[in-house]
């Protein structure tokens, strides 16, 4: 059995032994599921160079697979300064840079609008023990450099990850203070694979204030294409649950194999919808972009608002 393995399985053994106290149960998951991990990554690392990036997919951390994506990248991306900035982090129980953060050694900047999130990270251990600050802050395009600067973000930076379910877009067209090697984007699948769209900026933009469904927010994988290439990144992939996109710098890609937006895009399986009263109402396909038909969307191409029922 591989080492890493066994440890994991005392660890795990260990569950029916401790007091039951939540914090020490927790702790021992969270260390079992890191040892497991660990050998996933030597199993992506012999590899070598994959097609598709669901083939190195797995979650510790992450709401889906891309814990395993981004090891995937790192061990192919010359990373020069291994330091991450993440915001919409919620707890960051369910983050793409925890493991990292915890697994790796890198350290980091999160940010959430929410100060109970944000104190609920700054009780737990992992935080006085790994080099993390988390700030309380609503990230907008007019302030998303300053609270960069202002927390020692600056230059070179491994990751960075937006998720803020709004104005993804937005920020990261407007981010300069900082030059990520790999920048992770959420985003909107129910906006298409053809055209370059986002809902047009607010700065206090909420997906259920905006609609009642939940489907109205961030951009089209087109759009963040457009904008990566404006920027110099390439697209390396998306995850298989169709919502998170991969973009490596020009200059660090290597042999990394690069996406047209085509090719990476794929429609979420996600059925989060609501209905005014703010019940799941589960809608799929074609259903989630009808029930918001009538919708302003800015196409980045051309520069103007246009419905949703447009595209």
């Amino acid at each position: 059995m591989n080492p890493n393995l066994r440890k994991a399985k005392h660890l795990l053994q260990r569950l029916y032994a401790i007091h039951p106290g939540f914090a020490d149960l927790q702790r021992t998951v969270e260390e079992a599921k890191i040892l497991a991990a660990k050998h996933l990554i030597n199993d992506i690392a012999a590899r070598g160079i994959i097609n598709d990036l669901a083939d190195a997919e797995f979650r510790v951390f992450s709401q889906f697979g891309e814990d395993g994506i981004i090891q995937y990248l790192i061990q192919h991306v010359p990373i020069r300064e291994k330091r991450f900035v993440e915001f919409g982090v919620g707890k960051y129980s369910e983050a793409n840079t925890r493991f990292l953060l915890l697994n790796d050694n890198w350290g980091g900047l999160i940010m959430d609008g929410d100060p109970y999130y944000v104190d609920y990270i700054r009780k737990d251990r992992f935080y006085w023990r790994n080099n993390l600050k988390a700030v309380c802050a609503f990230v907008d395009r007019d302030n998303i450099n300053s609270i960069l600067e202002q927390n020692g973000f600056t230059g070179e930076i491994g990751i960075l990850s937006i998720d803020i379910d709004g104005n993804d877009y937005w920020i990261w067209e407007s981010v300069s203070i900082v030059n990520p090697a790999i920048v992770v984007v959420e985003y909107n699948s129910v906006f298409g694979s053809g055209r370059a769209v986002t809902v047009p900026y607010d700065r206090l933009f909420d997906r259920f204030k905006s609609h009642f469904s939940g489907l109205y927010w961030g951009a089209s994988l087109k759009a963040f294409c457009d904008l990566a290439a404006k920027k110099n990144y390439s697209l390396v992939g998306s995850n298989s649950a169709g919502h998170n996109a991969f973009f490596v710098r020009n200059d660090l890609v290597g042999k990394l194999r690069v996406h047209s937006c085509e090719s990476a895009y794929i429609e979420s399986k996600f059925r989060d919808s609501r209905d005014r009263a703010g019940n799941f109402t589960y809608l799929t396909g074609d259903a989630r972009r009808e029930v918001m038909k009538d919708l302003p969307v800015f196409d980045v191409e051309a520069g103007r608002l246009i419905n949703l029922s447009e595209i």
